[in-house]
Protein backbone atom coordinates (compact mmCIF):
# COMPACT_ATOMS: atom_id res chain seq x y z
CA UNK A 1 0.00 0.00 0.00
CA UNK A 2 1.51 3.28 -1.08
CA UNK A 3 -1.35 5.74 -1.12
CA UNK A 4 -4.04 6.26 1.47
CA UNK A 5 -6.79 6.45 -1.15
CA UNK A 6 -6.06 2.82 -2.14
CA UNK A 7 -6.56 1.57 1.40
CA UNK A 8 -9.58 -0.61 2.11
CA UNK A 9 -9.60 -3.28 4.78
CA UNK A 10 -11.76 -6.10 3.40
CA UNK A 11 -11.45 -9.51 1.71
CA UNK A 12 -9.84 -7.80 -1.28
CA UNK A 13 -7.65 -5.69 0.99
CA UNK A 14 -5.82 -4.01 -1.86
CA UNK A 15 -6.82 -4.08 -5.48
CA UNK A 16 -3.84 -5.89 -6.89
CA UNK A 17 -3.07 -9.19 -8.58
CA UNK A 18 -1.31 -10.40 -5.42
CA UNK A 19 -4.64 -10.50 -3.53
CA UNK A 20 -6.79 -12.24 -6.15
CA UNK A 21 -7.53 -15.83 -7.04
CA UNK A 22 -9.11 -17.26 -10.21
CA UNK A 23 -12.69 -18.47 -9.71
CA UNK A 24 -14.71 -20.57 -12.14
CA UNK A 25 -17.67 -18.48 -13.27
CA UNK A 26 -19.88 -21.48 -14.01
CA UNK A 27 -20.26 -22.17 -10.28
CA UNK A 28 -21.74 -18.76 -9.47
CA UNK A 29 -24.39 -16.37 -10.76
CA UNK A 30 -22.77 -13.49 -12.61
CA UNK A 31 -26.12 -11.68 -12.86
CA UNK A 32 -28.02 -9.98 -15.67
CA UNK A 33 -26.07 -6.69 -15.53
CA UNK A 34 -22.57 -8.22 -15.74
CA UNK A 35 -22.10 -7.91 -19.50
CA UNK A 36 -23.06 -4.21 -19.46
CA UNK A 37 -19.84 -3.19 -17.68
CA UNK A 38 -17.47 -6.18 -17.77
CA UNK A 39 -13.81 -5.65 -18.63
CA UNK A 40 -11.01 -8.16 -18.19
CA UNK A 41 -9.29 -5.73 -15.81
CA UNK A 42 -12.25 -5.63 -13.40
CA UNK A 43 -11.91 -7.26 -9.99
CA UNK A 44 -14.88 -9.31 -8.75
CA UNK A 45 -15.95 -10.94 -5.54
CA UNK A 46 -18.44 -13.68 -4.69
CA UNK A 47 -21.20 -13.08 -2.14
CA UNK A 48 -24.40 -15.07 -1.62
CA UNK A 49 -23.20 -17.21 -4.56
CA UNK A 50 -23.35 -14.14 -6.81
CA UNK A 51 -20.55 -12.28 -8.56
CA UNK A 52 -20.28 -8.59 -7.87
CA UNK A 53 -17.77 -5.93 -8.94
CA UNK A 54 -15.23 -4.94 -6.30
CA UNK A 55 -13.28 -2.64 -8.61
CA UNK A 56 -13.99 -1.34 -12.09
CA UNK A 57 -10.61 0.38 -12.26
CA UNK A 58 -11.86 3.73 -10.95
CA UNK A 59 -10.00 5.91 -8.48
CA UNK A 60 -11.63 4.92 -5.17
CA UNK A 61 -11.45 8.33 -3.54
CA UNK A 62 -12.82 10.09 -6.64
CA UNK A 63 -15.78 7.68 -6.63
CA UNK A 64 -16.22 8.26 -2.89
CA UNK A 65 -16.56 12.00 -3.45
CA UNK A 66 -18.92 11.45 -6.37
CA UNK A 67 -21.02 9.37 -3.99
CA UNK A 68 -21.01 12.15 -1.41
CA UNK A 69 -21.60 14.99 -3.87
CA UNK A 70 -23.60 13.49 -6.76
CA UNK A 71 -24.54 9.81 -7.21
CA UNK A 72 -23.03 6.38 -7.82
CA UNK A 73 -24.70 3.23 -9.12
CA UNK A 74 -23.72 -0.20 -7.78
CA UNK A 75 -24.54 -3.70 -9.01
CA UNK A 76 -24.81 -5.45 -5.64
CA UNK A 77 -25.20 -9.14 -4.72
CA UNK A 78 -27.96 -8.76 -2.12
CA UNK A 79 -30.40 -11.67 -2.24
CA UNK A 80 -34.05 -11.23 -1.27
CA UNK A 81 -35.87 -14.24 0.16
CA UNK A 82 -39.67 -14.25 -0.13
CA UNK A 83 -41.91 -15.33 2.75
CA UNK A 84 -45.61 -15.40 1.98
CA UNK A 85 -48.81 -16.95 3.27
CA UNK A 86 -51.53 -16.40 5.90
CA UNK A 87 -49.06 -17.03 8.77
CA UNK A 88 -46.16 -15.00 7.33
CA UNK A 89 -46.23 -12.24 9.96
CA UNK A 90 -46.65 -14.65 12.88
CA UNK A 91 -43.90 -16.90 11.54
CA UNK A 92 -41.42 -14.04 11.16
CA UNK A 93 -42.17 -12.81 14.69
CA UNK A 94 -41.07 -16.25 15.88
CA UNK A 95 -37.81 -16.18 13.89
CA UNK A 96 -36.67 -12.58 14.33
CA UNK A 97 -35.96 -10.60 17.49
CA UNK A 98 -37.92 -7.57 16.27
CA UNK A 99 -41.68 -7.34 15.69
CA UNK A 100 -42.31 -7.87 11.98
CA UNK A 101 -46.08 -8.46 11.83
CA UNK A 102 -46.76 -4.80 12.70
CA UNK A 103 -45.02 -3.48 9.57
CA UNK A 104 -47.17 -1.56 7.12
CA UNK A 105 -47.31 -2.56 3.46
CA UNK A 106 -44.78 -0.43 1.60
CA UNK A 107 -42.35 -0.11 4.50
CA UNK A 108 -38.95 -1.55 5.37
CA UNK A 109 -37.46 -2.61 8.70
CA UNK A 110 -33.93 -3.62 9.68
CA UNK A 111 -34.02 -6.86 11.68
CA UNK A 112 -31.81 -9.64 12.99
CA UNK A 113 -32.32 -13.31 13.77
CA UNK A 114 -30.49 -15.07 16.60
CA UNK A 115 -29.56 -18.57 17.63
CA UNK A 116 -31.04 -20.05 20.80
CA UNK A 117 -27.97 -18.93 22.76
CA UNK A 118 -28.57 -15.30 21.66
CA UNK A 119 -25.72 -15.19 19.16
CA UNK A 120 -26.51 -13.30 15.95
CA UNK A 121 -27.37 -15.56 13.03
CA UNK A 122 -28.08 -12.99 10.32
CA UNK A 123 -29.07 -9.38 9.71
CA UNK A 124 -30.95 -7.76 6.84
CA UNK A 125 -33.85 -5.57 5.80
CA UNK A 126 -37.51 -6.60 5.57
CA UNK A 127 -39.98 -5.18 3.08
CA UNK A 128 -43.70 -5.82 3.24
CA UNK A 129 -44.76 -5.99 -0.39
CA UNK A 130 -48.33 -7.11 0.30
CA UNK A 131 -50.39 -8.01 3.38
CA UNK A 132 -49.09 -11.60 3.40
CA UNK A 133 -45.91 -11.21 1.38
CA UNK A 134 -42.53 -10.16 2.77
CA UNK A 135 -39.01 -9.96 1.36
CA UNK A 136 -35.99 -10.29 3.60
CA UNK A 137 -32.92 -8.92 1.85
CA UNK A 138 -30.16 -10.98 3.35
CA UNK A 139 -26.38 -10.95 3.35
CA UNK A 140 -24.35 -14.06 2.66
CA UNK A 141 -25.72 -16.99 4.67
CA UNK A 142 -28.10 -20.00 4.71
CA UNK A 143 -31.25 -18.03 5.53
CA UNK A 144 -33.58 -19.90 3.19
CA UNK A 145 -32.55 -23.24 4.71
CA UNK A 146 -32.91 -21.82 8.24
CA UNK A 147 -36.43 -20.55 7.56
CA UNK A 148 -37.55 -23.83 6.03
CA UNK A 149 -36.16 -25.71 9.03
CA UNK A 150 -38.46 -23.70 11.34
CA UNK A 151 -41.63 -23.41 9.24
CA UNK A 152 -43.37 -26.52 10.55
CA UNK A 153 -46.80 -25.56 11.90
CA UNK A 154 -46.97 -22.29 9.94
CA UNK A 155 -48.89 -21.75 6.70
CA UNK A 156 -46.07 -20.07 4.81
CA UNK A 157 -44.18 -20.54 1.56
CA UNK A 158 -40.48 -19.67 1.36
CA UNK A 159 -38.95 -19.05 -2.07
CA UNK A 160 -36.17 -17.24 -3.90
CA UNK A 161 -37.83 -14.55 -6.08
CA UNK A 162 -34.64 -14.31 -8.21
CA UNK A 163 -34.54 -10.54 -7.84
CA UNK A 164 -31.40 -8.59 -8.72
CA UNK A 165 -30.55 -5.29 -7.09
CA UNK A 166 -29.14 -1.99 -8.31
CA UNK A 167 -28.30 0.69 -5.75
CA UNK A 168 -28.37 4.36 -6.75
CA UNK A 169 -26.80 6.29 -3.89
CA UNK A 170 -25.87 9.90 -3.20
CA UNK A 171 -27.56 13.32 -2.97
CA UNK A 172 -28.54 13.36 -6.67
CA UNK A 173 -30.29 9.98 -6.35
CA UNK A 174 -33.58 11.60 -5.40
CA UNK A 175 -33.77 13.66 -8.58
CA UNK A 176 -32.67 10.64 -10.63
CA UNK A 177 -35.37 8.38 -9.17
CA UNK A 178 -38.01 11.08 -9.46
CA UNK A 179 -37.26 11.38 -13.19
CA UNK A 180 -36.98 7.61 -13.69
CA UNK A 181 -40.44 7.06 -12.16
CA UNK A 182 -42.01 10.10 -13.84
CA UNK A 183 -42.43 11.79 -10.45
CA UNK A 184 -44.12 8.81 -8.80
CA UNK A 185 -41.26 8.96 -6.30
CA UNK A 186 -41.39 12.34 -4.57
CA UNK A 187 -40.93 13.97 -1.15
CA UNK A 188 -43.55 11.65 0.36
CA UNK A 189 -41.31 8.64 -0.27
CA UNK A 190 -39.36 8.66 3.00
CA UNK A 191 -36.45 6.71 4.47
CA UNK A 192 -37.30 2.98 4.58
CA UNK A 193 -40.38 3.44 2.39
CA UNK A 194 -40.79 0.97 -0.46
CA UNK A 195 -43.21 0.05 -3.22
CA UNK A 196 -43.93 -0.98 -6.80
CA UNK A 197 -43.05 1.54 -9.51
CA UNK A 198 -42.44 1.62 -13.24
CA UNK A 199 -39.13 2.42 -14.91
CA UNK A 200 -38.81 2.17 -18.69
CA UNK A 201 -42.41 0.90 -18.87
CA UNK A 202 -41.73 -2.09 -16.65
CA UNK A 203 -42.59 -2.88 -13.05
CA UNK A 204 -39.86 -2.89 -10.40
CA UNK A 205 -39.75 -2.71 -6.61
CA UNK A 206 -37.94 0.30 -5.13
CA UNK A 207 -36.90 1.11 -1.57
CA UNK A 208 -35.32 4.21 -0.07
CA UNK A 209 -32.48 2.34 1.53
CA UNK A 210 -28.86 1.48 0.82
CA UNK A 211 -25.48 0.50 2.20
CA UNK A 212 -23.71 3.87 2.14
CA UNK A 213 -25.38 6.03 4.82
CA UNK A 214 -26.11 8.51 2.03
CA UNK A 215 -29.53 9.36 0.67
CA UNK A 216 -30.20 6.54 -1.75
CA UNK A 217 -32.47 3.98 -3.36
CA UNK A 218 -32.44 0.30 -4.25
CA UNK A 219 -34.10 -0.98 -7.42
CA UNK A 220 -35.23 -4.63 -7.28
CA UNK A 221 -36.03 -6.51 -10.45
CA UNK A 222 -39.08 -8.75 -10.66
CA UNK A 223 -37.31 -11.77 -12.13
CA UNK A 224 -38.58 -12.91 -15.54
CA UNK A 225 -40.66 -9.77 -16.00
CA UNK A 226 -37.61 -7.49 -16.29
CA UNK A 227 -35.87 -6.34 -19.46
CA UNK A 228 -32.52 -5.75 -17.77
CA UNK A 229 -30.82 -3.98 -20.66
CA UNK A 230 -33.72 -1.56 -21.06
CA UNK A 231 -33.74 -0.86 -17.31
CA UNK A 232 -29.96 -0.39 -17.16
CA UNK A 233 -29.87 1.92 -20.17
CA UNK A 234 -32.69 4.08 -18.77
CA UNK A 235 -30.91 4.53 -15.42
CA UNK A 236 -27.71 5.56 -17.24
CA UNK A 237 -29.57 7.86 -19.63
CA UNK A 238 -31.41 9.71 -16.86
CA UNK A 239 -28.62 9.62 -14.28
CA UNK A 240 -25.55 10.57 -16.31
CA UNK A 241 -26.52 14.25 -16.86
CA UNK A 242 -26.97 14.49 -13.07
CA UNK A 243 -23.49 13.14 -12.36
CA UNK A 244 -24.28 9.44 -11.90
CA UNK A 245 -21.29 7.15 -12.27
CA UNK A 246 -20.91 3.37 -12.04
CA UNK A 247 -18.48 1.86 -9.55
CA UNK A 248 -17.47 -1.32 -7.77
CA UNK A 249 -18.07 -1.61 -4.05
CA UNK A 250 -14.75 -0.13 -2.83
CA UNK A 251 -16.18 3.39 -2.60
CA UNK A 252 -19.30 1.96 -0.97
CA UNK A 253 -17.15 0.06 1.53
CA UNK A 254 -15.27 3.21 2.44
CA UNK A 255 -18.51 5.10 3.08
CA UNK A 256 -20.34 2.29 4.91
CA UNK A 257 -17.50 2.02 7.45
CA UNK A 258 -17.70 5.77 8.09
CA UNK A 259 -21.46 5.35 8.48
CA UNK A 260 -21.23 2.53 11.03
CA UNK A 261 -23.00 0.00 8.78
CA UNK A 262 -22.07 -3.53 9.85
CA UNK A 263 -21.21 -6.54 7.70
CA UNK A 264 -22.53 -9.93 8.82
CA UNK A 265 -19.83 -12.52 9.67
CA UNK A 266 -17.15 -9.86 9.31
CA UNK A 267 -17.85 -7.12 11.84
CA UNK A 268 -19.99 -9.39 14.00
CA UNK A 269 -20.83 -13.09 14.05
CA UNK A 270 -22.55 -15.75 16.13
CA UNK A 271 -20.06 -15.26 18.97
CA UNK A 272 -21.71 -11.89 19.68
CA UNK A 273 -25.24 -11.17 20.82
CA UNK A 274 -27.12 -8.05 19.63
CA UNK A 275 -26.21 -6.01 22.71
CA UNK A 276 -22.50 -6.71 22.28
CA UNK A 277 -22.73 -5.63 18.62
CA UNK A 278 -24.58 -2.39 19.48
CA UNK A 279 -27.80 -3.75 17.96
CA UNK A 280 -29.84 -3.99 21.15
CA UNK A 281 -32.49 -1.67 19.72
CA UNK A 282 -33.42 -4.50 17.34
CA UNK A 283 -34.45 -6.76 20.22
CA UNK A 284 -38.05 -6.57 21.46
CA UNK A 285 -38.19 -8.53 24.71
CA UNK A 286 -41.83 -7.50 25.21
CA UNK A 287 -43.10 -9.52 22.26
CA UNK A 288 -44.03 -13.20 22.32
CA UNK A 289 -41.39 -15.90 22.34
CA UNK A 290 -38.78 -15.84 19.57
CA UNK A 291 -35.60 -17.80 18.93
CA UNK A 292 -32.97 -16.66 21.43
CA UNK A 293 -35.33 -14.67 23.67
CA UNK A 294 -34.59 -16.54 26.90
CA UNK A 295 -30.84 -16.13 26.46
CA UNK A 296 -31.16 -12.43 25.66
CA UNK A 297 -33.44 -11.84 28.64
CA UNK A 298 -30.84 -13.45 30.90
CA UNK A 299 -27.95 -11.39 29.53
CA UNK A 300 -27.04 -8.87 32.23
CA UNK A 301 -24.65 -6.47 30.44
CA UNK A 302 -27.08 -4.85 28.03
CA UNK A 303 -25.53 -1.40 28.55
CA UNK A 304 -22.04 -2.48 27.44
CA UNK A 305 -20.67 -3.38 24.01
CA UNK A 306 -17.80 -5.09 22.22
CA UNK A 307 -17.98 -3.24 18.88
CA UNK A 308 -16.59 0.29 18.53
CA UNK A 309 -14.70 2.54 16.12
CA UNK A 310 -11.02 3.49 16.08
CA UNK A 311 -9.49 6.69 14.72
CA UNK A 312 -5.79 6.95 13.90
CA UNK A 313 -3.28 9.15 12.08
CA UNK A 314 -1.73 5.97 10.66
CA UNK A 315 -3.09 3.32 8.27
CA UNK A 316 -4.20 0.39 10.40
CA UNK A 317 -3.49 -3.22 9.53
CA UNK A 318 -6.64 -5.18 8.67
CA UNK A 319 -7.42 -8.07 11.07
CA UNK A 320 -4.60 -7.05 13.40
CA UNK A 321 -4.85 -7.09 17.20
CA UNK A 322 -5.66 -4.17 19.48
CA UNK A 323 -3.75 -3.77 22.75
CA UNK A 324 -4.19 -2.11 26.14
CA UNK A 325 -0.48 -2.67 26.68
CA UNK A 326 2.14 -4.15 24.38
CA UNK A 327 1.58 -7.65 25.78
CA UNK A 328 -2.21 -7.61 26.34
CA UNK A 329 -4.37 -8.08 23.26
CA UNK A 330 -7.99 -7.08 23.89
CA UNK A 331 -9.51 -7.32 20.41
CA UNK A 332 -8.91 -7.04 16.68
CA UNK A 333 -9.88 -5.00 13.61
CA UNK A 334 -12.50 -6.62 11.31
CA UNK A 335 -12.67 -3.62 8.94
CA UNK A 336 -10.55 -0.56 8.22
CA UNK A 337 -10.28 2.25 5.67
CA UNK A 338 -9.14 5.79 4.96
CA UNK A 339 -11.86 8.38 5.68
CA UNK A 340 -11.69 11.23 3.15
CA UNK A 341 -14.24 13.24 5.15
CA UNK A 342 -12.48 12.94 8.51
CA UNK A 343 -9.02 12.90 6.89
CA UNK A 344 -8.12 10.09 9.27
CA UNK A 345 -7.66 6.34 9.13
CA UNK A 346 -10.59 4.57 10.75
CA UNK A 347 -11.49 1.02 11.70
CA UNK A 348 -13.99 -1.12 13.53
CA UNK A 349 -12.67 -2.89 16.60
CA UNK A 350 -14.17 -6.07 18.07
CA UNK A 351 -13.12 -6.24 21.70
CA UNK A 352 -12.87 -9.58 23.47
CA UNK A 353 -15.41 -8.58 26.10
CA UNK A 354 -18.07 -5.91 26.64
CA UNK A 355 -17.23 -2.67 28.39
CA UNK A 356 -17.36 1.10 27.98
CA UNK A 357 -14.23 1.11 25.82
CA UNK A 358 -14.34 4.82 24.93
CA UNK A 359 -12.67 5.48 28.29
CA UNK A 360 -9.60 3.41 27.38
CA UNK A 361 -6.37 4.24 25.56
CA UNK A 362 -5.54 1.48 23.08
CA UNK A 363 -2.90 0.74 20.47
CA UNK A 364 -3.27 -1.01 17.13
CA UNK A 365 -0.84 -2.30 14.53
CA UNK A 366 -0.12 0.05 11.66
CA UNK A 367 0.61 -0.99 8.08
CA UNK A 368 4.33 -0.63 8.81
CA UNK A 369 3.92 -3.03 11.77
CA UNK A 370 4.33 -0.46 14.54
CA UNK A 371 1.96 -0.09 17.49
CA UNK A 372 0.23 3.29 17.27
CA UNK A 373 -2.16 5.03 19.65
CA UNK A 374 -5.82 5.16 18.60
CA UNK A 375 -8.93 6.89 19.83
CA UNK A 376 -11.89 4.62 20.65
CA UNK A 377 -15.23 6.12 19.56
CA UNK A 378 -18.87 5.17 19.30
CA UNK A 379 -20.24 4.22 15.88
CA UNK A 380 -20.98 5.74 13.45
CA UNK A 381 -17.99 8.02 13.05
CA UNK A 382 -20.23 10.96 12.12
CA UNK A 383 -23.89 11.69 11.34
CA UNK A 384 -24.92 9.88 14.52
CA UNK A 385 -28.64 10.47 13.90
CA UNK A 386 -28.53 9.39 10.22
CA UNK A 387 -29.69 12.80 9.06
CA UNK A 388 -28.01 12.29 5.66
CA UNK A 389 -29.85 9.11 4.57
CA UNK A 390 -33.07 10.44 6.09
CA UNK A 391 -32.78 13.53 3.87
CA UNK A 392 -32.60 15.91 6.84
CA UNK A 393 -29.02 16.99 6.16
CA UNK A 394 -28.79 18.05 2.53
CA UNK A 395 -25.49 19.93 2.64
CA UNK A 396 -23.18 18.86 -0.18
CA UNK A 397 -19.59 18.39 1.11
CA UNK A 398 -16.97 20.52 -0.62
Amino acid sequence: MTQKKDFIGKEAVFVSKSTTLPVGMKRFDKGPYFDFYHKDSNLYGVYAERFYPISLGNDVEEMYWNLRRKAVMYDVPEKPIQIEGPDAGKFLDKIFSRKISTMKVGRGRYAIACYEDGGIFIDGVFFRLEENKFWYVQPDGPLETWLKAHQNGFDVKITDPSSRVIQVQGPASKEILTKLTKEAINDDFKYYHSGYFEIANQKVYISRTGWTNELGYEIYSLAGNTDYKKLWDMIIEVGSPLGLQLDGILSMEMRRIEGGILDNNTDFDSSMNPYEAGLGSLVDLDKDDFIGKKSLEAYNSKDKKRLFGLISDNPLKYKSDVYLSEDKSVGYLPASTWSPTLKKFIAYVRFNYSDNWTKEKVKATSQDHNLVECEVVELPFYDKDKLIPRGKDTKIPK
